[in-house]
């Protein structure tokens, strides 16, 4: 047995036994978590045989073995399952909880893995006045992601207890900080300071329209679909803040900084544009044939994560075959979808029903990613829970260093 322990291991022992590829094994080495030796008279490196175990098992127990086996890196989590053309909350078909649930139950449910029946959420007033007065100080052609991330530091500064990253308080910052977060934006006259569901509340800061009940169940259900996506860019940042121990309100600050890409968040006002372009001349042909002119992907289609169509797409389409005014931009949806896919075939993704929901309530191309970006702070939060309970900094990888080798003198002037 001792000699066994003493015994050095190639690569590829190395690799088998932590469950990766061998390049992997070299990565690892890079960022110092193993150390390798030349074979004598061979090619190739040895490992210590106790070092690699103990690595197998860290990784083991902080669920991070190494890339997936689509090369990106593994990061425990209870949350979301993304499952071929499905997803899942806890377990859960995210669809159904939708269909079924409010935003804020849903939102319940991401965070603590019970349902709350008529789950609501309230502002502090101290902490939506400061909001207000941060968001209001901006200039004209702010963003809305713009406004939230401001609304988020300023509502921090009003909460002097907002460093206790306790489950309990944690929970409470979330409750107050989704509806501060929406009551910090202005409303749209005529409409006054609405009341009641995130969702109704956040429709008066979108559009000056009066809210008819089909169209605000597809806001709510909008926002429930919306609420989290497993490990994207703006969920890894705030996993990152997490992981440095930030609280909740500069956590979600991070998701909103990253958010606001054209890959991300932005993505839905691209296809709002397009969409009235579409609609304004008459049908797809013309603007899909533009995009391809230009080397550009057509917004709203397609998804890395669904090889078929999005699921939140076809729950939010189907919702809205029953708003009578969202027929000229379904109809629209559906021309670009088909002469697109004379192309390629792609299937529309959430984006593209954002944008059909935008266009036919009247809100501007903008109104998508304020949405979008309100409905992922749930999933950001939940996110910073689980972070909480692992080990501090664990989000911190290694840079694999490809500059000149040092050391090299000093620039000359």
């Amino acid at each position: 047995m001792r000699d066994q322990e003493q015994r050095r291991l190639t690569t590829k022992e190395a690799a088998e036994l932590l469950g990766v590829k061998p390049e992997t094994v070299y990565a690892y080495v890079s960022r110092g978590l193993l150390s390798s030796r030349r074979a004598t008279g061979a090619r190739g490196s040895t490992f210590d045989a106790k070092e690699v175990r103990a690595l197998a098992r860290r990784n083991r127990r902080e669920g991070a073995s190494g890339p997936s086996p689509g090369g990106e890196p593994a990061v425990r989590t209870r949350l979301t399952l993304i499952d071929s053309d499905r997803y899942f909350f806890r377990g859960v078909d995210a669809v159904e909880l939708a269909r079924l649930h409010t935003y804020e139950e849903v939102a319940e449910w991401l965070w603590t893995g019970r349902l709350h029946p008529g789950a609501a959420f309230t502002a502090p007033e101290a902490a939506v006045a400061v909001a207000r007065r941060a968001v209001d100080a901006l200039p004209g052609h702010a963003g809305p992601t713009d406004r939230l991330r401001v609304a988020a530091i300023a509502a921090a500064t009003a909460d002097p207890l907002r460093f206790d990253l306790a489950e309990d308080a944690v929970l409470g910052t979330a409750r107050s900080l989704i509806p501060t977060l929406v009551e910090a934006l202005p409303p749209v006259p005529p409409h006054r300071a609405e009341r009641g569901s995130v969702a109704a509340r956040l429709w008066a800061r979108l559009t000056p329209r009066p809210a008819d009940e089909a169209s605000l169940r597809v806001l709510g259900t909008a926002l429930a679909l919306l609420a989290d996506h497993d490990l994207a860019a703006s969920t890894l940042a705030v996993r990152v803040a997490a992981s440095a121990r930030a609280h909740p309100y500069a956590a979600v600050s991070a998701g909103l900084g990253v958010i606001e890409g054209p890959l991300h968040g932005a993505a839905s006002g691209l296809a709002h544009r397009m969409l009235r372009d579409v609609l304004e001349r008459g049908g797809a042909a013309p603007v899909v044939a533009e995009e391809l002119r230009a080397g550009r992907r057509i917004p709203g289609l397609g998804h890395r994560l669904y090889p078929g169509e999005d699921p939140r797409a076809r729950a939010l389409f189907a919702l809205l075959e029953g708003v009578p005014s969202a027929a000229p931009a379904l109809t629209a949806a559906r021309d670009i979808a088909a002469t697109a896919a004379r192309h390629t075939p792609l299937h529309a993704n959430v984006d593209l029903a954002l944008a059909v929901l935008t266009t036919a309530t009247g809100m501007p191309s903008s109104a998508g990613e304020t949405v979008f970006a309100v409905a992922r702070t749930a999933g950001w939060i939940a996110h910073a829970l689980e972070e909480y309970a692992e080990r501090p900094l664990r989000m911190r990888p290694s840079g694999l260093y490809v500059g000149p080798r040092p050391p090299m003198p000093l620039p000359e002037h």
